[in-house]
């Protein structure tokens, strides 16, 4: 789990204070969420549930190579193929950069990208981005957001990360401190300050940088980049589902614990609880068969275990956020292994985690919760990850969870209607009977390049191609 940090307990304050249905940043768990199981199009879910709240989530994403040649490219060019991505080609110029975090300055060549516009299904209060891409030493990107409010102004051009693979060149790292007086980026996640007021977002694009090394031929390669935008309601419970199509069925994923790594690596948030986001992470990139090299764990102590655990903790860390929370970094992480690809969205409720399960795709999911309120794990969070790897015949949560003492612990069994409460709603009491934002259904989805088809057809169903 995440562990609370006096910057995160001032961030989910001023949330709490700044609105009663905003949303805090992802790495504090705090977002909005959906109910139902119908999705409205290959772009969108729209759900109405038993409560008269209608729930609407969207995700696009930009990954095709007729994507790429449709944006508005300075410098770059899209490069067909199996795996399409965008390139630099020639570059627009050269800027200085200087990392907040090392205080090195160098100059960089940059080549830009900038998406067509994108109208959400419904204007969104909430809007996370999220790519993958190669990014060579010596390369690296940023990742931008710039949006048009129903009232027809528009917000400043927002970062919502500037990130590398490695951690040489730069420092992967989100951006404080931006806010327009409408809206501000929260780590990772952009959120419209006043959710009681009329204003949302109505549109948005999405810009890419890519930068490299003066004279040098190496060049990031992104392969997608998109964003799930959403708006709903405020609530303290949801709808429940009724068990599904993934009854029964479980995936045979790796088990970590991230509590054996207590204490290890101080810069990297120390391991431990922290860890949950990194070591989900790594489970589910080893059920697909991707781990580090023996080469790429050189650097971890060898007394460690699961030392490919400390390898995720050190490629997601956030050096702004001082963190491995940050959800699109977890998601960047996954693409970097062979074929593989990530995002960050919001499912509607159980069942879509059913469909995905029965294809043979596990989901990491997001989830804020009282010790009383999750029986059985015997532990409290703000906010903490775990990995759903299937449900029993009855329909409760087989979950791989990393809040356990050791790797044999790490299976456990969650009733359903409790797990899906507390994983969806947007509202929760903590224990001093204070109101916190929820977690809100946000779930981390990897898969590979080329799916199974059964695969593909379920992640069009819930939106995703």
């Amino acid at each position: 789990m995440n562990r609370p940090t006096p910057r995160r307990t001032v961030l989910a304050a001023a949330i709490a204070a700044a609105a009663g249905t905003a949303a805090a940043p992802a790495a504090i768990a705090a977002t909005s969420g959906s109910t139902g199981a119908t999705a409205a199009g290959p772009d969108a879910h729209n759900r109405t549930g038993p409560t008269e709240a209608v729930d609407r989530v969207s995700y696009h994403g930009w990954t095709t190579f007729t994507d790429w040649r449709c944006g508005s490219g300075e410098g770059t060019r899209a490069e067909p193929g199996p795996r399409p991505g965008l390139v630099i080609a020639d570059p627009a110029g050269q800027k200085d950069y200087t990392d907040p975090h090392t205080g090195r300055t160098a100059t960089w060549e940059y080549a830009t990208w900038t998406a067509p516009v994108h109208r959400p299904v419904t204007p969104a209060s909430e809007v996370v981005a999220s790519w993958n891409a190669d990014t060579p030493a010596g390369t690296w990107i940023q990742i931008e957001l710039h949006g048009t409010y129903t009232d027809g102004t528009t917000t400043p051009w927002y970062v919502m990360g500037r990130w590398a693979a490695g951690d040489e060149d730069i420092r992967r790292t989100s951006v404080d401190d931006q806010t327009d007086g409408k809206s501000t980026v929260w780590t990772d996640t952009f959120s419209i300050d006043d959710t009681d007021g009329p204003v949302r977002l109505a549109s948005y694009r999405l810009r890419l940088t890519l930068y490299r090394e003066p004279g040098s031929r190496k060049t990031p390669k992104v392969w997608r980049v998109g964003a799930m935008a959403s708006d709903v309601p405020a609530r303290f419970t949801v709808p429940a589902s009724v068990p599904g199509v993934g009854a029964g069925r479980e995936l045979e994923v790796p088990r970590y614990s991230q509590n054996i790594h207590k204490g290890q690596y101080p810069e990297y948030d120390n391991g431990g609880e922290a860890w949950c986001s990194p070591t989900s992470s790594q489970m589910i990139l080893e059920y697909w068969g991707r781990k580090p090299t023996k080469a790429d764990l050189a650097w971890v102590n060898p007394e460690f275990a699961d030392p490919q655990v400390c390898h995720a903790a050190r490629y997601t860390y956030d050096y702004q956020y001082e963190g491995c929370g940050n959800w699109p970094f977890n998601a960047a992480y996954a693409s970097t292994y062979h074929d593989m690809q990530g995002i960050v969205t919001r499912l509607g409720s159980l069942n879509d985690v059913e469909k995905l399960v029965r294809a043979g795709i596990p989901v990491i999911t997001s989830q804020s919760f009282l010790a009383t309120e999750l029986d059985g794990a015997g532990y409290g969070t703000s906010g903490h990850l775990m990995c759903l790897v299937g449900f029993t015949p009855d329909g409760d949560v087989v979950a791989n969870d990393p809040a356990s003492s050791s790797n044999d612990e790490v299976r456990n069994v969650y009733k359903r209607r409790q797990f899906e409460n507390i994983w969806l709603r947007t509202k929760r009491y903590d224990a001093n009977g204070k109101v916190r934002s929820g977690t809100g259904g946000i779930a981390y989805i990897y898969w590979p390049a080329n799916p199974a088809p059964s695969q593909h057809r379920v992640l069009r169903e819930l939106g995703i191609r």
